[in-house]
């Protein structure tokens, strides 16, 4: 070669233009080659394969620099000049000098990019210069003729690059190399200028060897900070980077499906990079491209940029569908978790991809394959300081620093509280890394063991979820809690709250006893939220109202006659009830008695008991129903305490509200509850009961005794005088008082009993103490207990009944019978009976008078009672006795019709009546002189009459008139004042 031709460019014209000459259809070929690269894979990218061509003369450190002067476009570069085999590489299209495989551009064919700006381009180099001409080209193809007729045909267009001719210029001062292109007039050099502005920051990320770009005035630095962090340096910011770099190897039959050059690129190079902001937090990127290392057409939808040695199409813009794509994407793949352990911990969730429709084939691949490596890579940051792979992570649904610290121990893979974080959940998510809720969180600590410290600071950490989260709430009453008797108990709701600063603590008390089910939570580990959660505060009122608790005092006799210790129970329980209101399930507490076996403290007296006056000897005892205390035992302790759970010191009361059935604890409270139901059915059950206890075990001569301290008792009172009182009903009837029950006497003052009831004798009661015992102050009729007993007294010969009282007596009987309050079926039919008279006489003979005329033909001592209606039910009497009406024994008639008359016509009746405001009756009345009935006995003379057709007879004397004008007008008790002024019709007679 000579110095006017060092690169032999006149040899290489010549062989060209002969294989054009030889072959025209060559030239085609090579025209249409070019114009593929020119309108195809090349097209866009001159300052890429510009830079890629400088990238690769460099080596490192490579400066490029481009220019515009005039519509000339100049493009320097530092680094290795141009040689002969690069410029025969240039002017093939289809072979390259660059060979190996660390070459960006490996095949050279990208100067053909140059083509989309100009038809006249040069490289001037140190070594020397070439040009390449479309005017030349076309000149020398004419004097061809194959060539020349195909030119023709192709209106003009050649191949540029085949033809290269030697330039004798020189590159800009400081560089090596330098590109010249006279642009065509379409060419828009701002739109080209601003285009190559776009790209030069990315080429300084993408070709190592480059250092710098300039264009124009403009100029773009890369300085490396480190292995993985670069900046770039532009005219208006500067742009950080963090890059993970990886190599390697492909196998021979990875490398089979390439060409035989392509075989040779044997090395692997990826890298992965993402821009960071100024305190290094990374900034993901949307949508990017595949750079190979240049840009590339597949697009990529990663948080990071990827520039990996993928073999690509010739036009570079696609990746070439081979085993070794494959395989470096997938090496690419495995590399990344690499790039994302270089960020902080707290940032690299940012750097997953998202769910999303992939960009591209590519795109696919790698989203699937970075996701997986990924999911089984370890570099999420561990609570406990450690990384750990998402698939053997886990972490809590919510923001809890606290949490996370108390339970980086208990739960594998824990990941730090940052992470629970809403930024970080789709990544995670992707991932496949579980979330802890509260119900995870649960389980997770259901089973642990640790000390109640450790359980209050992890129920504080639990707070704020708690109050967030309702579901949360409910899923926390699951939780363990550790108890004050060492052992830790699941859920919260049964769960008793020691006090941490109470001394003592009542929960102290219980918590070393061996109580089944009593649960009390620990002092150091009772928190606010057990309770907000469904606990109770183990105040003395709280524990009393545990059911475990009462069961065993309930069971503690039992187990006291069992061996078990049960007094620190007795001592647990009355330091609570101290300080609370007692339970009536108190009185089954064991306790000691005075012949050292243990009693319910309801069925113990306290030494001194008011009721050992009272009690009879017989039941107090270890075989009686009650016993007194241990004296030790009462003395140690204040006896208000001690009646406070039941001990005995006056009688107690039992008090049931809303009772559905009698109380057999209580003699006789059947009978009570069968009186009263039948009484006032619709009025039953009571709303309450109070039941005196104990009254059966009253010695016989103690009543008034008894009675007194009944009385002076506020609550025993109380139940005395309530309504249906089953206490007042059982003393009336089981006291003894003269050795007779109350109800068989009346007070001396109750005169109008005098012959039925004899006075209470004197027994050092008052009439109110007696009254509330049941001793009588007037005559009722409670059941039929009361009436059969009236009945007795009425039949008995040897009492002096006055005729009112028994009158009275008899009435009231056939009230109670009206009234329902009297069953005549409960009664046993006495055999004599009391008549008006006052005699006693047999039922056999007597009757009951129900029509008042017919007292004028009965005997006396053989009637029973009687009267109006409307002052007597008669009937009711006579079922209770089962004997006959005297209506039924009726066989009489009057003798004669008399002389009949109207009511207001008979002398003396209207001014009567009017004295009385008694209306007229508007009927008639037989009157006469003298009136008699007839039966077969014989006739009787009598006052007045009532026949059986309803017709009124009266004789014509004030007598026998009142009586039948005081039946007639309904008011008969105004007979006897009727009497009077039918014989004085004036207004002095009813003062007389």
């Amino acid at each position: 070669m000579s110095g006017a031709d060092p690169f032999g460019t006149a040899e290489l014209r010549r062989a060209v233009l002969q294989s054009w000459e030889s072959s025209p259809t060559r030239f085609r070929e090579d025209a249409n080659a070019e114009e593929d690269l020119r309108l195809g894979g090349y097209r866009d990218r001159l300052l890429v394969e510009l830079a890629q061509n400088a990238a690769d003369a460099a080596g490192a450190d490579g400066l490029l620099r481009v220019e515009l002067v005039g519509r000339e476009l100049r493009v320097a570069n530092t680094g290795s000049p141009l040689t002969a085999d690069g410029v025969a590489g240039l002017a093939s299209l289809r072979a390259s000098a660059k060979r190996e495989g660390a070459s960006v551009g490996r095949f050279g064919v990208g100067f053909a990019a140059v083509l989309a700006v100009s038809d006249e381009p040069q490289i001037l180099s140190r070594s020397g210069g070439v040009a390449f001409s479309a005017e030349r080209t076309r000149e020398a193809a004419a004097e061809l003729p194959g060539p020349a007729e195909e030119m023709a045909a192709r209106e003009g267009a050649v191949p540029v690059l085949r033809l290269p001719w030697a330039v004798a210029d020189e590159p800009l001062e400081g560089f090596d190399t330098e590109v010249r292109l006279p642009l065509r007039p379409d060419v828009v050099t701002d739109a080209l200028m601003a285009a190559f502005t776009d790209q030069a920051p990315d080429l300084l990320i993408a070709l190592p060897a480059l250092t710098e770009i300039r264009i124009g005035e403009k100029t773009w630095r890369r300085v490396d900070e480190g292995a993985d962090r670069l900046v770039v340096h532009g005219p208006v910011r500067s742009d950080r980077w963090l890059v993970h770099r990886a190599t390697g190897t492909l196998s021979e039959t990875t490398l089979a499906g390439l060409g035989v050059e392509a075989r040779h690129a044997t090395e692997w190079r990826v890298a992965w990079a993402v821009p960071l902001d100024e305190g290094g937090t990374p900034i993901p990127l949307a949508e990017d491209v595949l750079h190979a290392p240049t840009p590339t057409e597949e697009r990529l939808s990663l948080p990071a940029r990827l520039l990996a040695s993928v073999p690509v199409e010739p036009d570079r813009r696609r990746v070439a569908a081979s085993a070794a794509t494959d395989a470096v994407l997938t090496f690419a793949a495995e590399s990344y978790p690499g790039l994302v352990g270089k960020i902080a911990v707290e940032h690299r969730t940012a750097l997953v991809p998202l769910p999303g429709f992939p960009l591209s084939d590519v795109d696919d691949k790698l989203r699937q394959g970075v996701n997986d490596r990924l999911r089984v890579a370890a570099w999420l940051p561990a609570a406990n300081g450690n990384l750990v792979a998402p698939l053997e992570s886990r972490v809590l649904e919510y923001i809890s620093p606290e949490l996370a610290d108390l339970l980086k121990d208990v739960i594998p893979g824990l990941l730090t509280a940052e992470l629970a974080d809403a930024r970080h959940r789709r990544s995670l998510h992707v991932l496949e890394v579980r979330r802890l809720a509260a119900a995870e969180i649960v389980d997770a600590v259901t089973g642990l063991q640790r000390p109640p410290e450790w359980w209050y600071r992890f129920y504080d950490a639990l707070v704020p979820i708690e109050s967030a989260d309702p579901v949360a709430r409910e899923e926390f009453s699951a939780l363990p809690v550790p108890l004050a008797d060492g052992r830790t108990v699941t859920g919260v709701r049964d769960v008793l709250l020691s006090h941490r600063d109470a001394a003592p603590d009542p929960a102290a008390l219980l918590s070393t006893l061996d109580i089944s089910g009593l649960r009390i939570a620990h002092p150091e580990a009772t928190h606010p939220l057990l309770e907000k959660l469904g606990a109770h505060p183990a105040g003395p009122a709280e524990l009393l109202d545990a059911p475990s608790l009462e069961e065993a005092v309930r069971s503690s006799v039992s187990d006291a006659r069992a061996g078990a210790d049960v007094r620190p129970l007795a001592e647990a329980v009355l330091r609570l009830v101290a300080s609370a209101q007692p339970r009536d399930w108190l009185g089954a507490l064991a306790l000691p008695d005075a012949n050292g076996d243990f009693r319910r403290a309801d069925e113990l007296l306290l030494p001194d008991a008011a009721l050992l006056e009272v009690i009879d000897a017989e039941y107090i005892g270890a075989d009686g129903p009650l016993a007194v205390l241990d004296e030790a035992f009462a003395a140690d302790r204040p006896a208000e305490l001690l009646r406070a759970i039941g001990v005995l010191d006056d009688f107690a009361v039992h008090v049931e509200e809303d009772p559905v059935e009698a109380d057999d604890g209580f003699p006789d409270s059947r009978h009570w509850w069968a009186e009263q139901e039948s009484a006032q059915p619709d009025n039953w059950p009571p709303a309450r009961f109070a039941g005196i206890r104990d009254l059966d075990l009253v010695a016989d001569d103690a009543w008034p005794t008894a009675i007194r301290l009944l009385v002076r008792n506020p609550e025993t009172l109380r139940a005395l005088r309530e309504p249906n009182s089953y206490s007042a009903w059982w003393i009336a009837r089981y006291a003894l008082l003269g050795g007779q029950p109350p109800r068989h006497w009346r007070l001396a003052d109750a005169v109008e009993l005098a012959g039925l009831f004899d006075a209470v004798p004197d027994v050092g009661l008052d009439d109110e103490q007696l009254r509330i015992t049941g001793v009588r102050s007037e005559l009722v009729i409670d059941d039929s207990d009361d009436a059969a007993d009236l009945l007795e007294r009425l039949g008995d010969p040897d009492r002096a009944v006055r005729a009112g009282t028994a009158l009275r007596a008899h009435q009231a009987l056939a009230d109670a019978v009206a009234s329902g309050v009297v069953d005549p079926a409960e009664i046993d039919l006495p055999e004599m009976v009391r008549s008006v008279s006052g005699a006693v006489v047999s039922t056999g003979r007597a009757v009951v008078l129900d029509e008042p005329w017919m007292l004028s033909v009965l005997e006396a001592p053989l009637v029973i009672a009687g009267g109006s209606p409307d002052q007597f039910d008669a009937e009711s009497l006579a079922e209770l006795l089962d004997l006959p009406l005297a209506s039924e024994e009726n066989t009489m008639q009057v003798a004669d019709e008399g002389r009949a008359q109207s009511w207001p016509e008979v002398a003396r009746v209207p001014a009567a009546c009017e004295l009385l405001g008694i209306t007229v009756p508007t009927g008639e009345v037989r009157l006469h002189d003298t009136l008699r009935v007839r039966s077969s006995a014989g006739e009787q003379r009598v006052h007045w009459w009532v026949d059986r057709t309803g017709k009124v007879h009266a004789e014509r004397t004030p007598d026998g008139l009142a009586r039948a004008l005081a039946w007639a007008s309904g008011s008969w008790h105004e007979r006897f004042a009727l009497t009077a002024l039918l014989a004085d019709p004036e207004a002095a007679t009813l003062l007389r």
